[in-house]
């Protein structure tokens, strides 16, 4: 029996957010609902409203091994940020990314060591390392393909995810800015679709990618997270 007492709100997350259908305008800037303020905002009215009488045997009487199928289920797929930079399909991890934000300047740093560091950019007042993902992969950044560009416009017609932008990622207390052409969206990629990298791929893409994964007629690069905050890292260095 659950207390009266208990507050009511709106889980926007499961209609429009990420479990829902993924039409929220706001994924454009947070990526993820747990990003958000409004998801925010809802988790600190529910730890504040009172703790509801629950039936403990009710949970007692589950079947056995349904928590366990539950998680087996869930974890047949990944949840993946999809980007294009110039020809290029990427893709990173969704927990990382921590907000999408507009271009803006990018200041220059003095005596870098790697030319994949593009200096620093001025995200809600903090300072964040701006890395090029083009040069530290090693391939054309110069623009998207005229032709390429169009079929995925005739495919899709959001075009508001056509448009330059920055990601900022994040792994702990580390934090880095990509510049990309465009953002496609949250998708989940089952995990028995990824295919080792190629052999064809440069030794510096090679050791920043887990795998391939097929995705809408092409192939998408799955790109290790923890390299890359180590290669960032060490060019800090």
């Amino acid at each position: 029996m659950v207390d009266t007492q208990t507050i009511g709100f709106d889980d926007c997350w499961n209609r429009i957010g990420v479990r829902g259908d993924s039409s929220c305008e706001r994924l454009d800037e947070y990526v993820r609902c747990l990003n958000c303020p409004v998801f925010e905002a809802a988790a600190a009215r529910l730890l504040e409203r009172p703790i509801p009488r629950v039936d403990l045997a009710r949970h007692e009487a589950r079947v056995p091994g349904q928590t366990r199928s539950t998680h087996e289920g869930q974890s047949a797929s990944e949840s993946f940020l999809v980007f294009r930079i110039g020809d290029e399909w990427l893709a990173l991890p969704t927990p990382i990314f921590k907000r999408i934000v507009q271009t803006r300047p990018i200041h220059t740093l003095p005596h870098r060591q790697h030319r994949a560091v593009l200096g620093v950019v001025n995200v809600q007042g903090e300072l964040l390392v701006c890395m090029s993902l083009a040069h530290l992969l090693g391939f054309d950044a110069g623009g998207a393909a005229q032709g390429n560009r169009e079929k995925h416009d005739k495919r899709d017609e959001r075009t508001r995810q056509d448009l330059p932008r920055l990601l900022v990622i994040s792994r702990g207390e580390e934090h880095a800015v990509l510049p990309v052409d465009q953002v496609d969206g949250v998708h989940r990629i089952a995990l028995d679709s990824f295919c080792p990298p190629p052999a064809t791929l440069s030794q510096a893409a090679a050791a920043h990618t887990r795998a391939v994964a097929p995705w809408r007629g092409m192939s998408v690069g799955l790109l290790d997270a923890d390299a890359l905050f180590d290669t960032l890292n060490r060019s800090l260095g």
